[in-house]
């Protein structure tokens, strides 16, 4: 298939609110030694593109400077020494940058065949979520059948993926969420309770049952002692975000009396062969979960690919439930 020299993309024109997001005609990228590219058919949004369209979350420097983080499509070109690939395969695909345009370029180990039964807006939302959430949840994190697990933010994208992924693993599973409609749809997806975090204490709640035995929390802030708090004697607290900041004051004599565990990561900044090992992984243990019905895409909006500023104002308000995707092309 021969490619055009240009495409249409959505690039940051200048940090800011999204209307900074403008329509540009920019070169079709060229793949590398074991890059393929990828006809766009759907391209994730994620938090980290709106952080990175306000200018908190600078692009790794081989990276395209264009947001957008996960998508799905057809390979239209493959690079040297790429063996998993050919031309026309159908693939979802986590990127380094680059997905909010008409063609991407990612690592071939970094794709992976679209999920049996699932179309292709339905893969767009998976590579990003499932890689974080596979990776922290379970690779980072070592959630076991039985434990008592807790994520916040549990109707967002992440969450609704770590409350299923979780429940299929055995775990006692329990979230958070801002308002009582979106708990009563993240307890349908398998949580034994989700807590309204405006009227209820989930420290409390925590400690009632045992406390928990893993966290997974994006939120950071004045969480980071409420999490310490929270925790089982033994627990681990694996943090991915920090949407209240990064920098509080915490009591670290707690940590070390109760044999506590903090880590966390970011999915980004990892070396090609991480993410690999990751994509691996997914494909191993999540593809099944969603090829058998345990897991499913929960989809809370769609918008054309020049409509970016208004999927993220969506993703901005907090009253999304689960992802929200763009139509790059048919």
């Amino acid at each position: 298939m021969t490619l055009s020299d240009s495409m249409l993309a959505m690039e940051i024109s200048a940090p800011g609110a999204p209307d900074v997001l403008k329509p540009v005609s920019v070169p079709v990228p060229l793949p590398g030694h074991a890059q393929i590219i990828i006809r766009i058919a759907y391209a994730g949004v994620n938090r980290p593109d709106a952080l990175q369209r306000a200018g908190a979350y600078a692009p790794p420097a081989s990276a395209s400077p264009l947001p957008g983080l996960e998508a799905s499509g057809t390979v239209v070109a493959v690079g040297p020494g790429v063996t998993r690939w050919q031309i026309g395969d159908k693939v979802c695909a986590l990127l380094p940058g680059g997905g909010y345009a008409e063609y991407a370029l990612c690592h071939e180990a970094h794709a992976l065949p679209i999920p049996k039964g699932l179309s292709m807006r339905e893969a767009a939302c998976l590579p990003e979520t499932c890689f974080t959430v596979w990776s922290n949840m379970v690779m980072r994190g070592g959630l076991r059948a039985g434990e008592r697990f807790l994520v916040h933010g549990g109707s967002s994208g992440i969450g609704t993926t770590a409350v299923q992924i979780a429940r299929a693993l055995g775990a006692r599973v329990f979230a958070t969420a801002g308002t009582d409609d979106k708990c009563r749809v993240v307890e349908g997806l398998g949580a034994e309770r989700c807590l309204n975090y405006r009227n209820d204490d989930f420290v409390d709640v925590m400690q009632n049952l045992g406390g928990a035995d893993l966290i997974l929390d994006m939120v950071g802030g004045p969480y980071l002692p409420r999490n310490i708090k929270a925790l089982a004697d033994d627990g681990r607290l694996v943090q991915i975000a920090f949407l209240q900041g990064p920098k509080v004051e915490l009591n670290f004599a707690q940590v070390m009396m109760r044999r506590l565990t903090i880590t966390g990561s970011t999915l980004r900044p990892q070396s090609d062969q991480a993410k690999a090992r990751i994509a691996a992984e997914v494909e191993t243990h999540v593809w099944p979960l969603i090829e058998s019905g345990a897991f499913r895409v929960v989809i809370d909006s769609e918008f054309a690919l020049t409509e970016a500023p208004a999927a993220h104002w969506r993703i901005e308000s907090e009253g999304h439930i689960g992802k929200i995707v763009m139509r790059v092309s048919s």
